[in-house]
């Protein structure tokens, strides 16, 4: 069977997205399907990802074809006319799924999979929607997006959703409940369940090793509480470093950490992907502090999976969306936006060695549910009763 997964997406990049587009082609064809993945060629003008093999940075088995095609880069564009960065997205967007639509017509395609809206629209238009699963993380705001994903989920062979949250709206506006798969992220626990203890880890990472040390990964967007964590730092008798974030980013969190005179906070920035593990290992604590605006209505964070596997104590903001995975028995729940309970919570997880220990043991056991060949062949199911 031929799956075909289109992505607007650069490969490799900083971005979490393009980790979980290369993860879930790597569970696809590990389930036996011939999977090609359709990208853009886009211009990489980060030096050190230039140098890097894909399928090594992403640590992903070379069992699935990458294809780029050609497409204007008018992303790139954008940097330099910030005004019109999201229209100059949108015609990209819109043309490279035009392209990809072209290119899938001449191929004999059995599935075709996509997280872009402006490609499963051209898929649908051209008659190839019984053979399109679609995957959606956020509910767009009102306009135009909303009425075509809307449109385009009663048109297509399956409507992938990351969290329960994320099914009830698209419900509620009229999504063919029938149609929507409801799958959370996952993990490669061939990654995060690494055997490095942590004194070796924190030699190799230049980390003390007679310091508590408290690990936040992933995007330094405001909506993932980087900024709250940092002011629970001052709280705390810890090192706290933030590992992941865009250059931009990293140097907002940098200057706000100066500016506060956070001096236990370190911004990391970002590392490969095989990183992330070592740097969990080398951890006391891992926090996930996302706040109530933004994404984190829907979200389902790759950190989170990762943390689970990596035995680590998670200390979470109590958010609905959160409690879907998340619970008293596998993490430290906590108010979110509150950088005085998050540092108690923190403080617990540190003090309470029997409490640290019963949820990270638990975290772990639960974790097994969400690996990312049982989401592949959970769709794949799934999608199975819509032909």
């Amino acid at each position: 069977m031929k799956l075909y997964y289109i992505a607007n997406a650069k490969i490799p990049s900083e971005k979490a997205h393009t980790l979980q587009i290369m993860k879930m082609c790597e569970a696809f064809a590990e389930l036996g399907l011939d999977v090609e993945l359709v990208v853009p060629f886009r211009i990489q003008l980060n030096e050190k990802l230039k140098k890097h093999d894909p399928f090594e940075y992403y640590h992903v088995k070379k069992i699935f074809k990458i294809r780029k095609i050609p497409s204007p880069d008018l992303i790139r564009v954008g940097d330099f006319f910030p005004k019109f960065s999201m229209l100059l997205y949108n015609i990209q967007a819109l043309l490279f799924a035009l392209l990809a639509t072209f290119y899938i017509s001449l191929k004999r395609a059995d599935i075709i999979y996509t997280r872009s809206i402006h490609t499963a629209l051209f898929l649908v238009l051209t008659g190839k929607g019984n053979k399109l699963i679609y995957e959606a993380h956020a509910f767009p705001k009102e306009g135009i997006t909303r009425r075509i994903e809307l449109w385009i989920s009663k048109k297509i062979r399956a409507f992938v959703v990351i969290t329960k949250a994320l099914k009830s709206h698209y419900v509620r506006y009229g999504a063919p409940e029938d149609r929507i798969i409801v799958a959370p992220d996952a993990v490669d626990l061939r990654m995060f369940d690494c055997k490095i203890p942590k004194k070796e880890a924190r030699k190799l990472l230049g980390i003390p090793l007679d310091r508590k040390v408290v690990c936040y990964t992933g995007h330094l967007y405001k909506w993932k509480g980087v900024y709250v964590l940092a002011l629970a730092a001052r709280e705390l008798d810890a090192l706290v470093y933030f590992i992941g974030g865009t250059s931009e980013d990293i140097e907002k969190l940098g200057e706000f950490v100066k500016e506060n005179k956070i001096s236990n906070a370190i911004v990391v920035g970002h590392v490969p992907p095989s990183y992330v593990p070592i740097y969990l290992k080398a951890s006391d604590v891992v926090v996930l502090p996302n706040i109530k605006e933004g994404l984190s209505e829907f979200t389902s964070p790759l950190k989170l999976f990762e943390y689970m596997a990596s035995r680590r104590p998670i200390v979470a903001s109590d958010l609905p969306v959160i409690r879907e995975i998340l619970n008293e028995e596998n993490a430290i729940l906590v108010e979110p936006e509150n950088p005085k309970a998050l540092a108690e919570g923190i403080k617990k997880a540190l003090e309470d060695y029997n409490l640290a220990t019963k949820v990270a043991k638990k975290a772990y056991k639960d974790v097994w549910e969400y690996i990312w060949e049982e989401r592949a062949r959970k769709i794949l199911k799934s999608a199975g009763g819509h032909l």
